[in-house]
């Protein structure tokens, strides 16, 4: 017990099975990141430039890319270092600061997509007072919560685990995850247990929520023409994306507590698909953002 507090790097053991594929792999995962910049920044800065999209939904979908971005910082960097590297560890305070900006990054995708269906049932379910319900005052303070509540929780949980006293080091994955660190304490603790439990069961609100105003959409856009058409544009994009970010937090919930021979992938694909899915998925569906990137391409061709 007198070496629980010495410990001051942990090590990843998630790349030690695929030193004949490290070049490979390092090559697919940085263009992947640079893809994941690339459609992630076209949508910022196209939604930043034209004033014509200074609306909710695209500012709601202006902050989903940046938190794409937010995400993968945490992961990518590290990643491809370690994928060039014969040893792989990470200091304490690294391994805590990764978990803590990979789950507020998953815990803020579940917050703005909330936004996002608030958006779409006042748009669609009670329009004529959609301008006054949906101020940019108002928007601006959604859009705040939607960033303070995750990092709030994440904080609250990342202190439970940096106070831990850790009775090992090993760390079976390729980066690090709060839950995983908390297996390594040498006793159990009720803050351990309640504050994720809290945090899981928060978010689990968010998707059932976001669910049954979905639900209530699809009641209020089969007597209209107009309203199902508003629904199909604006509505399939940003459920699609849910049901994305969502499988991908289950599967990687189901990885950390069962394992499995897909590891590596399961492991990292909520850092890949959503990050690449939403900007894309958007860009092409949404008429005004297809339209604005399109247009850009075409002029500077000219």
């Amino acid at each position: 017990m007198d070496n629980v507090s010495v410990i001051t790097v942990f090590t990843l053991s998630g790349l030690r099975d695929i030193a004949n594929y490290r070049v490979i792999l390092f090559v697919l995962t940085l263009l992947c990141y640079c893809v994941i910049w690339l459609v992630n920044l076209t949508i910022i800065v196209t939604v930043i430039v034209d004033k014509k999209l200074h609306e909710p939904m695209y500012i709601f979908l202006c902050n989903l890319c940046f938190n794409g971005l937010y995400g993968t910082a945490a992961f990518y960097p590290k990643f491809l270092y370690d994928l060039l590297s014969t040893t792989h560890v990470i200091s304490y305070a690294g391994c805590l600061l990764q978990g803590f900006v990979l789950h507020s990054s998953v815990c803020a995708d579940f917050s703005l997509l909330v936004l996002m269906a608030y958006d779409r049932y006042v748009a669609i379910c009670r329009p004529l007072v959609y301008h006054s319900l949906m101020t940019t005052q108002k928007i601006c303070i959604l859009v705040f919560f939607a960033w303070l509540i995750p990092i709030y929780l994440l904080f609250m949980s990342t202190i439970t685990t940096a106070v831990l006293r850790l009775c090992g080091s090993h760390i079976p994955r390729i980066y690090c995850v709060n839950w995983l660190i908390n297996n390594l304490a040498c006793s159990a603790s009720v803050a351990r247990i309640v504050i994720p439990a809290f945090n899981y069961t928060f978010y689990i609100g968010h998707v059932l929520l976001v669910f049954w105003s979905y639900v209530h959409l699809i009641k209020t856009c089969q007597s209209s023409k107009d309203n199902w058409n508003k629904f199909m544009q604006t509505c399939v994009p940003h459920l699609f994306s849910l049901t994305v970010v969502v499988l991908s937090f289950l599967f990687d919930m189901l990885y950390m507590r069962f394992g499995s021979n897909l590891q590596n992938f399961i492991a990292t694909e909520f850092v890949i698909i959503p990050p690449l899915m939403n900007p894309l998925i958007y860009g092409f569906k949404l008429t005004k953002i297809r339209n604005r990137i399109l247009g850009l391409v075409c002029f500077k061709r000219k």
